[in-house]
């Protein structure tokens, strides 16, 4: 194979061209992601001209690139946050110490495996959401997905830099093992339980991009905390991109119900039935999607009670997302507050720290809520949208498998499993909601189950043809 040309087939500002070993890895690695993307990315769009952004450098005021690609032709590259003077631990036994640029021998295997579990979810989305694009509701829709879907990529390139520069054979061991799992595989699933959902259809992927990628975001902002100076800077470039999933998800479920709330208004109706007969999705289905993936991006935070994440915190692998905002930074003498089946009891705060996080991550889903619920008050319904209790649907930590309702109170068994289907999407509600996906590729329609956006991209309107089919 002949030699990458480093400057343009892969952006970098870490030197890849001048340190012949971490080429040699990636030269051999580059080849097996392009296969994985051939096989497992987006099916049947390897010609389509894609309107997309490309990483080329970490400047705030000119860090991408705009312009039409071939999706096997993008250039992922390898960016790292501009480096921080003199950066200091700014938590757990070791605060004050000088940030590492090597990792501590004593936790290699601790920081290689937070490093793959997280590089295992970047091509785990691109997997669940290979199919979608022969349903997408409109071009601008496509390529949003695509999108995201490169930036995974770009994610998954990310991590394994790190594996590579810093973690010697076994690094480039797991490398290869991020490209051997698959989503949903039954002998080889991806890590995480979320990370093997099927998302068929477009609900289920703005769903997916408001809750599951916002919890991308929280665990990103927590290793942009790290002691590991090159984990920390990674991050908090991912963070950049990791913006526009999340707006995707937001203004997605916010034109599904800026369209439903159309047709209620031409119907004067709220039934359901009725909605649907019209091709719009109605809120009582809405709402169980959004209990589904919440509940599942919840279990993305770990068990309520932890030893590792008190061991990842003290160690300094690990801190709290903004962890700045915080006054105690040992937690060494802290207690938190929580909420058992057996009752409330006190909990060394350092044990708490997926709970500390998973509460700040349903404060921050609510912002969302808000604006659909303004959007339902000010057309005039008596009806809201709402998350469900962080007890609800639990398969790991003190609530995993009870029988506990979207409100979080604990019910009988026979009633929970009676009641499911009230509460999150059914065969039948599902089935509905994959009627409505009928592929629609003329520049600036819409499919009729969701309204237009308000604005294009780049400046460009909405009418533009952000992807030339071929």
């Amino acid at each position: 194979m002949s030699s990458i040309d480093y400057a343009e087939k892969i952006p970098n500002n870490v030197n890849i061209g001048g340190d012949r070993t971490l080429q040699r890895a990636l030269e051999h690695w580059q080849p097996h992601f392009l296969q994985w993307w051939h096989e497992m990315g987006p099916s049947d769009f390897e010609t389509a001209d894609v309107y997309l952004r490309t990483a080329i450098s970490v400047d705030a005021q000119g860090w991408a690139h705009y312009g039409a690609v071939h999706m096997p032709d993008y250039r992922w590259g390898i960016f790292l946050a501009d480096p921080v003077a003199d950066r200091r631990i700014g938590f757990g036994d070791r605060m004050g110490d000088p940030a590492w640029q090597q990792v501590p021998g004593e936790y290699r295997s601790t920081l290689r495996r937070l490093i793959v579990t997280q590089g295992d979810t970047e091509p785990a989305s691109v997997e669940q959401q290979r199919l979608l694009g022969h349903s997408c509701p409109s071009l601008y829709d496509l390529r949003n997905l695509f999108q995201i879907n490169v930036e995974e990529g770009r994610h998954l390139w990310a991590m394994v830099y790190l594996l590579h520069a810093y973690f010697g054979r076994d690094g480039r061991e797991e490398a290869e093992e991020l490209l051997a799992r698959h989503s949903g595989d039954r002998d080889k699933p991806r890590i995480l339980t979320t990370f093997n959902e099927p998302i068929s259809d477009w609900l289920s992927l703005y769903c997916f991009t408001y809750f599951t990628d916002r919890d991308g975001k929280y665990q990103l902002k927590s290793f942009a905390e790290s002691a590991f100076d090159p984990l920390s800077r990674t991050c908090r470039f991912m963070l950049t991109e990791e913006a526009h999933h999340m707006f995707v998800g937001e203004t997605g479920i916010g034109r599904v119900v800026k369209r439903t709330l159309e047709v209620m208004k031409e119907l004067s109706s709220d039934d359901p039935a009725r909605i649907r007969e019209q091709g719009a999705v109605d809120l009582p289905t809405l709402q169980k999607y959004l209990n589904f993936w919440c509940s599942s991006s919840l279990d993305l935070f770990g068990s309520e009670i932890s030893s590792n994440s008190a061991a990842n915190f003290a160690s300094g692998l690990k801190g709290r997302p903004d962890e700045s905002q915080y006054q105690d930074h040992v937690l060494r003498d802290s207690a938190f507050r929580l909420l058992t089946p057996e009752g409330e009891q006190a909990v060394p705060m350092l044990n708490a720290l997926n709970e500390v996080m998973r509460e700040s991550y349903l404060k921050d889903c609510e912002i969302g809520l808000k604006r659909w619920n303004r959007q339902i008050e000010r057309a005039g319904f008596d009806l809201r949208l709402t998350l469900p209790s962080s007890r609800f649907r639990r398969s790991i930590g003190a609530w995993a498998g009870l029988p506990v309702d979207p409100q979080g109170k604990l019910i009988a068994k026979e009633l929970f499993g009676k009641s499911l289907e009230d509460w999150i999407p059914s065969e039948a509600d599902r089935a509905f909601v994959h009627s409505l996906m009928k592929k629609v590729a003329q520049p600036g329609k819409m499919a009729a189950w969701i309204a237009p956006p308000e604005r294009g991209i780049n400046n460009l309107p909405v009418e533009h043809e952000y992807v030339k089919l071929h």
